[in-house]
């Protein structure tokens, strides 16, 4: 795989996999360390048989779901939760918390009358499958979040839409269309007076680019720019228009992502699930354009405990068997995806760099809390 930002951003991660892994200061993973933490959605731990500590069906009537996207706003760690069973029909859902350890989450949701969850309010958004939120970020103490929609059967999500809520996520106004082209999936990062805007396209078929806007101008689309390559001393070109963004890199499966700044080892971080090669996979770099390094999966779903454990082996897979299936889904496979690093619970001892983050285990169809020991190759920094 290949940067095709420009050469000169790209010069550095020209070398294999093996020989980034060796180069000084480059982030990599600690092998063995991805492990699950907890389960953060649904009332039981189906692979310990315990109940969970949110009891999300039990208190808000929210039995099972996926993604959870997180971003601070106003002091809470906020949840973009999809299609969410507990209604006549799934419906997406916002969650919170203020919890400072990642083993005891619990999170809350917006009530109805009834106690139970009631989904966003998104005028224009059905909230059907695949119309879900994608990522969000607070500018001024508002709430801006990122929506896909328009599902069809030809292209899974259509576009993407801003929306802003001045209720901690109980209304929003849609502002303008965001993407029907890059910036479908998107993750926020805010830095200096800008918001970072990272963005995937085709579902699950594309590689991710940047956009970024004065957090002062984020409700005018009109103040976007893309990131469309190097100049001739390096440094990164943008451009007005959405066409002009080029790829990070290459990694034609990008779907649900999040990209992160991890103080401890100042390092961004974006972790991505992948079918090639499988598993979930993280890339680094040093400022928000890169240059990033090529992937490396930190969760494989064999290697590191996933199925058998917390994601269902098919009953019609022989020699194996678990109880991890929802009901009437024993045959459906498990599988990772949505991980959205929760930058709160970040810690470093020893050089030693611990991400905590939440992945989507599609059957069971719940969202987990995983962490992932990570350092700097060679002790740099």
């Amino acid at each position: 795989m290949r940067i095709v930002v420009h050469a000169l951003l790209a010069a550095a991660l020209c070398a294999s996999d093996s020989a980034v892994a060796e180069e000084p200061g480059r982030l990599v993973h600690v092998p063995g360390s991805t492990k699950k933490v907890c389960q953060l959605t649904g009332d039981l731990d189906r692979s310990t048989g315990s109940p969970t500590l949110s009891q999300t069906g039990r208190r808000f009537g929210a039995v099972a779901t996926d993604l959870g996207s997180s971003f601070e706003h106003r002091g809470r760690l906020y949840f973009l939760f999809g299609d969410t069973w507990g209604r006549p029909a799934a419906r997406d859902a916002v969650a919170w918390t203020e919890c400072s350890d990642p083993a005891t989450i619990v999170v809350d949701f917006h009530p109805g009358k009834n106690g139970k969850w009631v989904p966003p309010v998104v005028p224009g958004i059905g909230q059907g499958g695949f119309e879900v939120p994608s990522g969000g970020i607070s500018v001024g103490g508002v709430m801006y979040v990122a929506f896909t929609t328009d599902h069809t059967a030809e292209k899974t999500m259509g576009r993407s839409v801003l929306a802003r809520s001045d209720d901690d996520g109980r209304a929003f106004k849609v502002l303008y269309e965001l993407s029907r082209d890059k910036f479908i999936n998107v993750s926020f990062r805010a830095q200096d007076g800008w918001v970072y805007i990272y963005g995937s396209g085709d579902y699950r078929k594309s590689s991710v680019c940047l956009a970024r806007v004065k957090q002062e101008e984020i409700e005018d689309r009109g103040r976007l720019e893309f990131l469309a390559g190097a100049d001739e001393k390096g440094q990164p070109r943008w451009g007005g228009r959405e066409e002009e963004a080029a790829p990070l890199f290459r990694h034609d499966v990008v779907g649900e992502f999040s990209v992160a700044y991890l103080g401890p080892v100042r390092r961004y971080v974006m972790l991505y699930n992948s079918g090639d090669p499988r598993g979930i996979t993280m890339r680094s770099a040093e400022s928000p354009w890169g240059p990033w390094s090529e992937g490396s999966v930190i969760f494989d779903p064999w290697k590191d405990g996933g199925y058998g454990e917390f994601m269902h082996i098919s009953s019609k897979f022989k020699g194996r068997k678990d109880d991890l299936s929802d009901p009437k889904r024993e045959e459906e496979w498990g599988g990772e995806y949505g991980p959205y690093v929760m930058s709160r619970f970040t810690t470093e001892a020893d050089g030693v760099c611990r991400i905590y983050y939440t992945m989507s285990t599609w059957n069971p169809y719940q969202v987990v809390v995983m962490r992932t020991d990570l350092k700097c190759a060679g002790g740099a920094r």
